[in-house]
């Protein structure tokens, strides 16, 4: 009955924040604090409440800046003549398109706020001219004239049905991803395959029986992330293209999060044995994984579980990369202390494990010395015989239970 309970359980993890993908508290910037910035934002709040977390800039260059330096995903940068959208597709593919849809949706609602008003003003000018006729006072030319120059200050077209302005929404990218890998795919299906690599490496390490001491299990630890980091770089970025920038720091970054994966199942296979590693997979890949963000953004998931993959290895490592390798390391000092954290703590479990699932020395004596079983002696003879076995014999048995008692 657990293995069907299991089941069910990861593919909720796995489909829950899928299918509840949405904006909540996305920081987002807004060029200028004149009254069509300030509709904007009421607009927006209006139609889709904490969907937004709204930062003013004065210019375009400041917000351009905030962008590149992750303080926001994007900006609106809204005049007379049409909306800008500044984005960053390397900071979220997903957060991108929807800040793309959003400016033309505004672009939209405010072609339709000027046709409203041209239209008011067109029956306003149909009615003064109405009235100027009945009450005689202009000659039907002049007439004419005012009502014509009226139209033109409404914005109407020939026809006098359709706006002569009309805005549109330009989309600036601030930050692209690579050429290669244009939607971004590339980069966040590498989280998974990164995330199964390290519980491997460390269950690996922590089983193998040629590494008996602690210290040969992180050293080796160590070599496989930073061998088995290059290698995923050069497939990501020298076949792929993926990940153009800060190429040694990108790589430095893969191994980090490599070795916070190994080393934390490590630690804890070492501590609970086989069971560990089920407890690690359990961990990394169906809550650091599933809750990690990388498909899309952390602001995207349901309250709650966005923070619990931000602590985690996975999610932590996925922000640390975007951050490094496109964005100049700006704010990846948080994700990068949650790797730090992560990889301490199971260093810790496998140097020091053995001490803390150790048994007593007695007891383990009591049923390892060969001495204490009298199923390995030969029997006694009855009378004052010497034993067949010999003085030399009995110590060398002791030290091999000595030397076998500890972890090495």
């Amino acid at each position: 009955m657990a293995l069907p309970i299991v089941i069910t359980l990861a593919v909720l993890a796995f489909a829950w924040p899928a299918g509840r993908i949405a904006p909540r508290d996305v920081p987002v910037g807004i060029v200028g604090t004149g009254a069509a910035s300030q509709q904007a934002v009421e607009g927006l709040t209006r139609a889709k409440p904490g969907a937004f977390d709204f930062h003013l800039y004065p210019d375009q260059r400041a917000a351009r800046s905030a962008i590149r330096n992750r303080d926001v995903y994007g900006a609106f940068a809204i005049s007379g003549h049409g909306i800008t959208v500044l984005k960053a597709t390397a900071a979220s593919p997903s957060v991108a398109q929807i800040l793309t849809d959003v400016g033309q949706q505004l672009a939209a609602k405010a072609t339709q706020q000027i046709a409203a008003q041209a239209k008011a003003a067109q029956l306003k000018a149909a009615e003064l001219k109405a009235a100027e006729q009945k009450a005689g006072a202009h000659s039907p030319a002049k007439t004419h004239k005012q009502g014509a120059a009226q139209q033109k200050a409404a914005g109407q077209g020939a026809a006098g049905t359709e706006p002569s302005v009309k805005l549109v929404a330009t989309t600036v990218d601030v930050v692209p991803v690579a050429a290669a890998d244009p939607r971004g795919a590339v980069f966040s299906s590498a989280v998974f395959p990164l995330t199964i690599c390290g519980i491997m490496i460390g269950a690996f390490v922590t089983m193998a029986r040629g590494l008996a001491r602690p210290r040969h299990r992180v050293l080796t630890l160590l070599v496989a992330c930073a061998v088995a980091a290059l290698g995923i770089y050069l497939v990501a970025q020298g076949f792929l293209g993926a990940l153009p920038h800060h190429h040694v720091a990108t790589w430095a970054i893969l191994a980090l999060d490599l070795f916070s994966i190994s080393a934390t199942a490590a630690g804890v296979i070492r501590l609970l044995g086989p069971a560990g590693l089920g407890l690690s997979a359990a961990l990394m890949v169906f809550v650091g994984n599933a809750f990690s963000g990388a498909t899309s953004a952390p602001e995207l998931l349901p309250k709650g579980v966005d923070h619990v993959g931000q602590w985690l290895p996975p999610g932590a490592g996925a922000s640390l990369l975007r951050d490094t390798t496109y964005f100049g390391g700006n704010a990846g000092e948080g994700h990068l202390a949650v790797l730090v954290l992560w990889s301490v703590i199971g260093v810790t479990a496998v140097m020091f494990g053995h001490w803390v699932m150790r048994e007593p020395r007695g007891a383990r004596g009591a049923t390892t010395d060969p001495t204490a079983s009298g199923e390995l002696l030969p029997a006694l003879p009855e009378s004052g015989a010497a034993s067949p076995v010999p003085r030399h014999a009995h110590a060398h048995a002791h030290a091999h239970a000595r030397r076998h008692d500890g972890d090495g």
